[in-house]
């Protein structure tokens, strides 16, 4: 989760004022500058760290495995001090620093800091991590040291962090979940957009590419620092910073664009910021949902990542869509699932409790699973949840499960969803009929059958791009789909096809438009304007 925490009701959660901001760099805007073109100049960026580093190291990188980059880095060029400075945590010679950095403006900022038992040693005070923009961008994202690969890497037990600060007060930066967040986020133009629990600022430095203004919120103080370092560092505008839980800090503000990877983990306490919101079970998620609606503008959209609860005697689909508020179209995909006690384990490395000893690691096993039965849970859905404020009486809810490999970006992908719905709501069957279609990019037909079998047994469109969908159509729906190029209504092209094998087409006009419903609402079909 790039996200801190969100929620004011975090059982034994620091007092705000006590969360510290130490050990962190400033942002004075012409020596950051000078920082950020000497960056550039080593080649300090994602595709500069791949060249380096090569496939196998790069990946192992991601998995908070050192090893094979210390390995790689073990040269004196630029780009081996940068990585061994910001990405590794290793101390570097002063002389070695000041060949590739503006030292006198990384010392006076912070950004480096002597070495304790060496003074002519300097090492990073926090982890920069060189990131691709959508278009190309050199970017940085800045988090704590320790914080940065993989999501927490086990460090986040109690305790002091890396840099001295308490670890659930710690700062995650580039993780599997905030990637994902990126990429299903509508990126359309918009006057305001929010980063709710915005952590280390990645979608707050996406949104700042395609939004007049940025507001970025989260409970950690440190967050917010942070947020601000990776924004002046990536080059980007200054975000409107503002400190609180949920939407408390924005009461007084609405937005075309909300975006949030909240803080979504199922845990029996809330010992780290980062990823525990405090409220019981997944109220956390369902509460951010909820109140979304009166922050948005109308059209505009909140995208969350989430956790939710799969209870005993409840349709999940059902549960999650009751959430969403009225006035509200949703599209809510659930990605993965599983067992409670893979969920406990799964986070239970994640806090570093498998290092607390035996009898620890059981109690706190134990305690996750009676959180678990006290609620019914039999298991746990992860995925996003996208909604649209269209104002419609009759709103589309999709809540659907699609644990198959998808092309990033979506952002495209799920606006156009969102339009289908649009489509579909103000359009009857007969107006159906009446409108042209084209068969999406990239569609082909896959025909299943005995071999040597005179006719298939059935017929699969599949996509190649976006959710990559397939699904199954009869003859007449492949026949249909493949007719369809934008020149001709719809129902000129079911007359001929009952024509061409001999069916009554007032029969066929009947029973088709269903089947061109699910045609159009899973992206197969795209309505022709006009």
């Amino acid at each position: 989760m790039g996200g801190a925490g969100l929620s004011p009701f975090a059982r034994g959660a620091p007092d705000n004022g006590s969360v510290s901001t130490t050990h962190l760099p400033t942002a004075d805007p012409a020596r950051t500058a000078r920082l950020r073109d000497a960056l550039l100049a080593a080649a300090f960026t994602a595709d500069g760290l791949l060249d380096l580093l090569g496939a196998s190291a790069y990946a192992a990188l991601a998995r908070s495995e050192t090893v094979p980059a210390l390995r790689a880095t073990r040269g004196d060029g630029p780009l081996e001090t940068l990585v061994r400075l910001f990405l590794l945590q290793q101390p570097v010679a002063r002389a070695r620093a000041a060949a590739v950095l503006p030292v006198e403006d990384c010392l006076t900022d912070g950004w480096l800091v002597p070495d304790a038992a060496d003074g002519e040693l300097l090492r990073a005070s926090v982890d920069v991590r060189p990131y691709g923009g959508p278009e190309g961008q050199d970017w940085w994202i800045v988090s704590d040291l320790g914080c940065a690969v993989g999501g927490a890497g086990g460090i986040a037990g109690g305790g002091a962090g890396p840099t001295g600060v308490d670890r659930s007060e710690l700062v995650l930066g580039v993780g599997g979940a905030s990637t994902t967040l990126a990429g299903i986020t509508v990126r359309t133009p918009v006057a305001d957009a929010l980063d709710l629990g915005t952590g280390s600022g990645i979608q707050a430095l996406h949104a700042a590419q395609h939004a007049t203004r940025v507001t970025a919120t989260d409970l950690n103080p440190r967050a917010l620092h942070i947020t601000r370092l990776t924004l002046a560092l990536s080059g980007a505008p200054e975000a409107d910073l503002r400190q609180g839980s949920l939407f408390e800090p924005v009461a007084d503000r609405t937005y075309d664009l909300i975006v949030s990877n909240p803080p979504f983990v199922i845990s029996p306490g809330a010992r780290l910021t980062y990823r525990d919101g405090g409220m019981g079970g997944d109220d956390l998620c369902r509460t951010l949902v909820q109140q979304s609606a009166d922050r948005l503008n109308d059209g505009g959209y909140c995208q969350l990542l989430a956790n939710w609860q799969h209870v005993g005697g409840e349709d999940w689909r059902e549960r999650i869509s009751s959430w969403v508020p009225r006035g509200c179209d949703a599209w809510i995909v659930q990605r993965e699932v599983q067992d409670i006690a893979q969920y406990a384990e799964l986070w239970l490395r994640d806090g570093g409790d498998h290092r607390a000893g035996p009898q620890e690691y059981a109690a706190r096993y134990d305690a996750w699973l009676d959180e678990f039965e006290a609620r019914g849970t039999k298991g746990v859905g992860f995925g996003w949840i996208t909604l649209r404020k269209s104002g419609s009486d009759t709103p589309s809810v999709v809540a659907e499960e699609w644990p198959h490999p998808v092309e990033q970006p979506l952002g495209a992908t799920v606006r156009a969803h969102f339009e289908r719905q649009d489509f579909l709501r103000t359009h009857d069957d007969a107006a159906l009929l009446a409108t042209r279609f084209r068969l999406a990019d990239q569609v082909v037909q896959e025909q299943v059958g005995l071999p040597g079998a005179e006719d298939p047994e059935h017929v699969v469109l599949r996509q190649n791009r976006g959710m990559r969908r397939a699904t199954k159509v009869d003859t007449v729906g492949a026949g249909f789909a493949g007719v369809c190029d934008g020149s001709l209504p719809a129902g000129r092209i079911l007359d001929a096809i009952a024509q061409l094998v001999g069916e009554d087409p007032v029969l066929l006009r009947d029973r088709t438009p269903e089947a061109i419903r699910m045609l159009v609402e899973q992206g197969f079909l795209l309505p022709v304007a006009g």
